[in-house]
């Protein structure tokens, strides 16, 4: 679990298939889930695609 600065808690989860890496994160507030898939070598680059996608999720409202 880790905290967001402006997100509040977030629960990351990684999947490894293959040479692909894919990255679930769930605000744990709202239930908001996203994920992002890329190289299995670039775990923190994986990860801050999903929270971004995380962010845009929760300030779109949809």
């Amino acid at each position: 679990m880790t905290t967001g600065d402006d997100l509040g808690e977030v629960i990351v989860e990684f999947t490894r298939n293959g040479p692909y890496l894919k990255c679930s994160a769930v605000h744990v507030a709202t239930g908001r889930e996203v994920s992002a898939m890329g190289p299995v070598n670039e775990p923190k680059s994986v990860e801050r695609v999903a929270i971004a996608k995380l962010r845009r999720a929760l300030s779109s409202g949809l």
